[in-house]
């Protein structure tokens, strides 16, 4: 993937720079805390309104293939939605022919709730599963003939009747493991014939010898067989087999469906990337978006190899980079910034380094415990207080690696008297009291006239709150914690909703909020539930809090025991950075020394935290985030015995502000201070010699075996090839040029600014 990318003009020879009084006016709309009911925009410019340069040229860019690398936090959801009711207001786009597929129900019921507020109704957004489920259903008559097999509810069942026919013993472990065996090789399209070999191939950790768990792997095939049902991956593989076999429906299928998108792409297996060929045939109009850096999935077959490829598979690709961060404060981005800056692997070859948008907030603060009860009850204390400094609970967090954590934190929260909910459990619009208040509120809506409860009554919010009543929403909520507790809070969802939408739509109705709460459950898109989230790490991927706590980062849990490989130690890496970029504000990280009070104290934090929080060695991969001055580690200002132009001009620095040598703006982000302009400022930049810059400096990582930007950063290459130093003293004061890299390749990056051929190996010293 190249390193600097330059997007294609937008189609029709549209303007890509926003109209006055939005972007380039000083505001940005928000990419996480939009309205709740928002008024549809009134033009396809209109839609363009408050994004910024990167996102606009997402949005415009509606021809070829695109790719879009978004870090965390960067509003790629926004980019994609708005790319989408873009075209389609702008009449480039037929809504039924956009198919936008991603990986959770919640996220296509996002996807599909904000096109709707775009004005783009109409278009199919689903997951992969629910795409191809639907196609299957449609075309399994004329494809094979007679109905759909039945789906099983629970495969675990299966793999124990797989099992015992096999004549094999299975505790209740080992068949959760086995059937993750079996769902890994349907979806890397891997038959049990070749099971020993993949899972050899690939580095896998099996839980059994191979050729038994390829004897029940065929077992279990038999079994559905015999019993005429399908599974979840056989959705996928049948949808596949009949697009590949029978070239009319395939034709059928592309003939809807013209215009792609695909969201969270480095989550990707290889089953659903060849459905995704066959969708598309021959043609190119596909918008892939993703991170590599949050591929966290590995063990269900996801691979970042899809996207990291895309450019090669799609020579001519559009690629954009969004890594303005709207959602966290400098703090937590300099933190995740500095977690990434260690790893290792292609993925971190490709890592996004965010810059923040948000005003400085406070420090994440790192806490060491002597058990874990002692961890629960401080991380259940800090939350009192938050709540008392007015963070609403729904915007609280506590994130775990593992979901057997959870116990001890639900008991330190329910003795605190604090709210919670588990990220997880019963969607909110399937919950009986969220059910029987929609009839509740749908009677009311048709027969409210004849009923006295609202007699006295008028605006909707006393109107839902009248109604509710009767199922037990009170005022006050009821003391301590369980069932109770939860019917309370989905009922109070329902009425903060109403209240929303009579914000939003003073003239709305009883009836009017009805068809919204229908098109919500539709689109499996819920209300808030005041109360703190309990959720693994893994379920909080695609979720934000302003206050995030991630507990029981300490060896053996983070990295988790069984992760032995380097790609392994590396994905739990990426996990905890998913976890750091959940947070707006608040950020708390802590770890216990021992299990149980009074047990031995023989823990220790975890190593991903090494160099980043206080006291853990040299903050080298503090220094290299890049991140706000004066965080954990802080940004390296010099050492006071660094000799010769470099340390003069860190002294310097560090009593003087930085100013764009553009427009004269004070730069307070890490990126623009190496650049020494804004980002917006027009780029004198030596093309040329960037690109021989950027040669030279994947030779050198090369040879010292590290990824290129343990060279020098994109930005410190772009700040050169803008100078183009004559001397020392010039290339010393291009921020990113440090002691240690000054003295290793100055003589180097000197030589190819002067136009010199031959330059010394990295060994040559």
């Amino acid at each position: 993937m190249p390193a600097l990318v330059r997007p294609a003009p937008p189609p029709c020879g549209q303007r890509t720079q926003p109209p006055p009084g939005t972007w380039q006016a000083g505001w940005v709309t928000s990419a996480t805390h939009s309205t709740l009911f928002p008024q549809v925009p009134d033009s396809p410019d209109a839609v363009l309104d408050g994004l910024d340069p990167e996102q606009r040229e997402v949005a415009t860019a509606l021809h070829g293939p695109v790719c879009v690398l978004a870090g965390a936090g960067t509003g790629k959801t926004r980019a994609i939605t708005h790319r989408i009711a873009y075209g389609v207001r702008a009449g480039m786009l037929q809504p039924a022919s956009v198919l936008a597929v991603t990986f959770t129900n919640r996220a296509a019921g996002e996807m599909r709730g904000r096109l709707r507020q775009l004005g783009a109704s109409g278009v199919q957004a689903r997951t992969f599963h629910s795409a191809a489920l639907r196609q299957l259903q449609f075309f399994w008559p004329k494809a094979v003939g007679g109905p759909l097999p039945r789906i099983v509810d629970r495969k675990i069942k299966l793999v124990a009747d797989a099992a015992a026919a096999c004549r094999i013993r299975l505790d209740r472990n080992e068949l959760r493991d086995l059937t993750s065996e079996i769902e890994w090789s349907k979806v890397t399209q891997t038959v049990p014939a070749d099971y020993a070999a993949a899972a050899a191939k690939s580095g896998r950790d099996v839980p059994r010898d191979p050729a038994e768990i390829a004897q029940l792997y065929a077992a279990y095939e038999n079994l559905k067989r015999d019993r005429a049902v399908i599974d979840f991956e056989d959705v996928l593989l049948l949808a596949v087999g009949i697009l590949q076999d029978r070239h009319d429906i395939a034709e059928q299928i592309r003939a809807q469906y013209q215009h792609f998108v695909v969201d969270e792409y480095q989550d990707v297996s290889p089953l659903q990337q060849r459905l995704l060929e066959l969708w598309l045939g021959e043609r190119d109009s596909l918008c892939v978006v993703g991170d590599a850096s949050q591929t966290i999935y590995s063990f269900t077959g996801a691979t970042p190899d899809h996207l990291l490829n895309f450019r090669t598979r799609h020579p001519g690709a559009t690629v954009v980079k969004l890594v303005r961060d709207y959602r966290s404060t400098p703090q937590v981005v300099h933190l995740a910034n500095g977690l990434l800056s260690q790893a290792r692997g292609r993925a971190a070859d490709h890592r996004l380094e965010l810059i923040s948008q948000r005003d400085p907030g406070v420090e994440p603060v790192y806490t060491e415990y002597a058990d874990e009860p002692a961890e629960a009850e401080g991380a259940a204390r800090r939350i009192r207080a938050l709540l008392a400094d007015g963070v609403p609970a729904s915007e609280i967090a506590i994130l775990f690696r593992t979901n057997s954590q959870s116990e001890i934190y639900e008991q330190a929260l329910a003795d605190a008297n604090v709210p919670y909910q588990l990220r997880g459990a019963e969607r909110f619009f399937e919950r009986t009291e969220v059910r029987e208040a929609g009839a509740a509120l749908r009677g009311a809506a048709r027969f409210g006239g004849n009923d006295a409860l609202l007699d006295d009554v008028v605006d909707l919010p006393s109107q839902v709150r009248a109604v509710l009543s009767t199922k037990g929403w009170t005022t006050e909520p009821p003391a301590g914690s369980g069932a109770v507790r939860d019917r309370w809070e989905s009922l109070a969802a329902l009425v903060r909703l109403a209240e929303d939408f009579a914000r939003a739509r003073p003239e709305a109705t009883l009836a009017d909020l009805v068809a919204e709460l229908d098109e919500r459950a539709n689109a499996q898109h819920a209300p808030t539930v005041e109360g703190v989230t309990l959720a693994s790490l893994h379920a909080a991927k695609g979720l934000e809090w302003d206050a995030v706590f991630l507990v029981g980062l300490a060896e053996g849990m983070m990295p988790i025991t069984y992760a032995k490989t380097d790609e392994q130690i590396e994905e739990e890496r990426r996990l905890l950075y998913v976890g750091v970029t959940r947070a707006r504000v608040h950020l708390s990280l802590s770890w216990a020394l021992s299990r149980s009070p009074g047990g031995r104290p023989g823990r220790r934090p975890s190593r991903f935290l090494d160099g980043l929080r206080p006291g853990s060695g040299a903050g080298s991969a503090a220094r290299a985030a890049g991140g706000h001055p004066g965080g954990p580690g802080g940004v390296e200002r010099g050492s006071g015995g660094a000799a010769g132009p470099v340390a003069g001009r860190r002294q310097r620095k560090s009593r003087t502000p930085a100013r764009c040598r553009v427009c004269g703006r004070t730069l307070t982000e890490a990126g623009e201070m190496k650049l020494m302009r804004c980002e917006d400022c027009p780029s004198d930049m030596d093309e040329g010699l960037y690109e021989r810059l950027r040669e030279w400096r994947s030779g050198q990582a090369r040879e010292l075996g590290q990824p290129a930007y343990c060279v020098f950063t994109d930005k410190t290459l772009i700040a050169i090839a803008e100078a183009v130093p004559d001397d020392e003293g010039e290339l010393a004061r291009i921020p990113g040029v440090g002691v240690r890299k000054f003295h290793r390749f100055g003589a180097d990056v000197l030589a190819i600014c002067a136009g010199q051929e031959r330059v010394r190996g990295a060994d040559e010293e």
